[in-house]
């Protein structure tokens, strides 16, 4: 059976990181954009981050240029947006593409295995957030309406679980 940390990613400084590094704990996928109407999530994500790390909890950010070109710049640009607009600490990976052809493998797998409205599996916007349990499975695919504040009562559940 296929999850989550059977899948690597280039993290934002370039380097190939397995999600194996997280293995056991409970993940928060997001793809973020710095441009777009929802960046400001970033300070819930890093607020989640900060205070449910310790219990387990990873948030991981993966930058995407697909949704009217909201993530325009090349990585050293999103490290220090992040950094300087939201003291990100959390994850943060090497742009990605969530949708088409050039679908990253594990967004692939995550759309297939968390269906969106209707079954619908591409991601309709930035900040569309996935919850993977301590087993590695997807639990609950969120909209990007869906606050960090809003899906903390799942993250806890989670957590405890």
């Amino acid at each position: 059976m296929t999850t989550a940390y059977d899948f690597s990613a280039r993290d934002i400084d370039g380097n190939e990181r397995s999600l194996a590094e997280w293995r056991g704990k409970v993940l928060l996928v997001v793809n973020v954009a710095s441009k777009c109407g929802f960046t400001p999530q970033y300070e819930g994500l890093e607020k989640l981050w900060r205070s449910q790390r310790d219990q387990g909890l990873a948030v991981l950010g993966f930058p995407c240029d697909q949704f009217g070109h909201q993530e325009p710049g090349d990585e050293a640009e999103i490290k220090n947006f992040c950094s300087t607009s939201y003291d990100v600490t959390f994850p943060l990976f090497a742009k990605v593409e969530v949708n088409g052809d050039g679908t990253h493998p594990l967004y692939k797998w995550l759309k297939s295995e968390g269906k969106g409205i209707l079954g619908s599996e591409s991601i309709k916007w930035n900040f569309t957030k996935f919850l993977v349990g301590r087993d590695g499975q997807v639990v609950k695919r969120y909209a990007p309406t869906d606050t960090p504040e809003k899906i903390a009562k799942d993250v806890a559940a989670q957590l405890a679980g």
